[in-house]
């Protein structure tokens, strides 16, 4: 099958990529020109694991291409997918002016019947608009089709081409046989696809980031309970996440989410709400909580310096929002350097993948290091932000002997409390003990 794929983001090059290693012919369009000569040359322009091997071998076999010409690129195509950006606006609802334009493009363009596919996160009612942009300027026959992606950044390319489920929003036979024909290779074994309306296509998205979102704060709201009343938050999770109605993924308390999808998705869904006079209470606590939490270390960390952080030296292990990617979207690491430096602290920091985004960010307003080991060298405290892998079982004599004094602040909560007690550290984490040096 021929297929356009307008925007190459990260929801839009996953897919196309996905797409094309199940032998569709795939045509990526992007009006950056740069962007797109890199991509012909092999280059990936984000980090994603197993990406580069389906990106490149497709590229090879000819069933991958880039063009800036939005006519070149859907010329051929039956399917035409929208994997354009929706940034939240000002008031938070989500800015459609990126699919809206395309849209009027493509009416201007289509010559013969195509299925318009809005594969962005979108509010509802969106699939109508992208119809009436589309219409405005066009005579042929098409659909429209809702098809919400529900990637995890950092296991994407497993969840394309294995997903829990297809969520297709359609109410035209032509165009859901069509849809259904493009998906049977990626649920092969038996996960569904679920055909609905558009508009609950479009709602089902928003639920469900909103709802996981809910479930992480609710974690986190519970942990910093936990310290109050002297409970251990690791017990409480396992003692309520083998309940088969709650499940235990999501359950692991830290310092908020971030990310992409879940801050923006929350905050539009809200905004939708507000649209039509309903206020979504659970989502207002949500975001409100999920602010507090992404710097709740920061009075510990300053209190433990007795209320002056000027000039202390803090190491930090992470920057972006979650391991296995170099999205720093709303990454609690950001705002714990933004009052870091308000205090006078003086901040080192490493990640394996999100340096180059941070440094393109906020310039070299911090230090960066080599490597996560020398990131300790000197400094007054650890501060962990990000749970990379290499953070997890490191040489704890060499992380002590580096340090000035033995401090971590752990927003992850990577370390058993009695192995930071028997190394001699003082050490806080979130939802339990803090643990000090005998």
């Amino acid at each position: 099958m021929k297929i356009a794929v307008v925007g190459t983001g990260y929801v839009g090059l996953v897919s196309g990529t996905c797409l094309a290693d199940t032998g569709n012919q795939v045509v990526c369009v992007d009006i950056d020109e740069r962007k797109v000569q890199s991509m012909k040359a092999g280059n990936i322009p984000i980090y994603e694991p197993q990406l580069d091997l389906l990106f490149n071998r497709n590229i090879k076999a000819g069933r991958l291409s880039f063009t800036t010409s939005l006519a070149e690129g859907i010329a051929d195509a039956k399917l035409i997918f929208l994997a354009l950006p929706t940034p939240p606006g000002a008031d938070g609802s989500a800015d459609l002016s990126y699919i809206l334009e395309v849209a009027d493009q493509i009416g201007k363009l289509i010559r013969d019947y195509k299925v318009i596919i809005d594969k962005s996160t979108v509010p509802v009612g969106t699939a109508e608009k992208v119809h009436e942009a589309i219409a405005a300027n066009s005579t042929v026959d098409f659909d429209v089709v809702s098809n919400p992606e529900f990637l995890r950044e950092g296991f994407a390319v497993t969840d394309f081409m294995k997903p829990d489920r297809v969520v297709i929003g359609c109410t035209s036979a032509r165009a859901q046989k069509l849809m259904e024909e493009l998906y049977k290779p990626f649920v092969r074994q038996g996960n569904p696809i679920i055909f609905m309306d558009e508009k609950s296509a479009e709602l089902t998205k928003y639920a469900a980031n909103s709802f996981l979102a809910m479930k992480i704060t609710f974690m986190n709201e519970v942990a910093n309970f936990c310290e109050l009343v002297g409970a251990d938050v690791d017990k409480v999770r396992r003692g309520i996440g083998t309940d088969s109605r709650i499940g235990s993924r999501f359950l692991f308390p830290g310092i908020g989410y971030g990310g992409s999808c879940f801050p923006k998705d929350v905050q539009a869904l809200h905004k939708s709400g507000q649209q039509v006079d309903f206020e979504f209470g659970i989502l207002t606590s949500v975001m409100r909580t999920n602010e507090t939490q992404k710097t709740i270390l920061f009075d510990p960390l300053r209190d433990y310096f007795k209320g002056n952080l000027n000039g202390k030296k803090i190491a930090i292990w992470g920057l972006a929002f979650k391991p296995e990617t170099d999205d720093i979207r709303e990454a609690p690491s950001l705002y714990m350097i933004d009052k870091l430096k308000a205090a006078g602290a003086i901040v080192v920091a490493f990640d394996p993948e999100a340096m180059d985004n941070v440094r393109e960010r906020i310039g070299d307003n911090i230090h960066y290091a080599s490597n996560h080991m020398d990131a300790l060298n000197e400094a007054d405290a650890l501060l962990i932000c990000t749970e990379w892998q290499v953070f997890r079982n490191p040489n704890m004599d060499d992380v002590k002997s580096r340090l000035k004094s033995p401090v971590v602040f752990d927003g992850r909560n990577l370390y058993e409390l009695d192995t930071m007690r028997e190394n001699g550290f003082y050490y806080k984490s979130i939802g339990r003990s803090t643990v000090h040096p005998a």
